[in-house]
């Protein structure tokens, strides 16, 4: 009885430890439409919290639209301090001002995918979550360098 209850215990901890790895693996590379896939599907964006200081719609600024909401996901929200956990992604739907989804932006924080520049990757949507840019553009690191004591973040102010 003792050596069934023990196999099944070991069984029980391998189930969860594979599944727990394949959940850290399900994780997209550097790549939009997987990134795309990921945030629509797997993990929707929608069902994210807020930064706890930037919460709902907020008024924006060029090159974004002039209202955005920003979603955060949980590695994201247990950053604590920069720089944030590899894995963190923040999504930013950008609105005009009679509020109609105009596209969506988002960091993504990859190990070792651009150290240079915070290991961030870049993707700007359309409102239907084509791909409409990708990688390391030079106008989104530019604005968020303004920001790197913060890792790139404008939106939330690490303590």
């Amino acid at each position: 009885m003792k050596k069934r209850i023990l196999t099944g215990s070991l069984m029980l901890a391998m189930i969860f430890s594979i599944s727990s790895l394949t959940m850290a693996g399900d994780m997209p590379g550097p790549d939009g439409d997987a990134l795309w896939h990921y945030i629509s599907k797997v993990s929707p964006y929608t069902g994210w919290d807020y930064w706890p200081d930037h919460k709902g719609m907020q008024e924006g600024r060029a090159p974004h639209a002039p209202l955005h909401k920003v979603f955060v996901n949980k590695q994201a929200l247990e950053s604590t301090s920069a720089p944030l956990k590899f894995g963190a992604i923040e999504v930013k739907e950008n609105y005009s001002p009679s509020h109609e989804l105009k596209a969506i932006t988002v960091m993504y924080k990859i190990k070792g995918y651009n150290p240079k520049d915070g290991d961030w990757f870049w993707v700007k949507y359309s409102a239907s979550g084509k791909t409409l840019k990708s990688g390391k553009p030079g106008g989104c690191i530019g604005c968020h360098a303004t920001r790197v004591a913060n890792d790139y973040v404008l939106v939330h102010e690490f303590k």
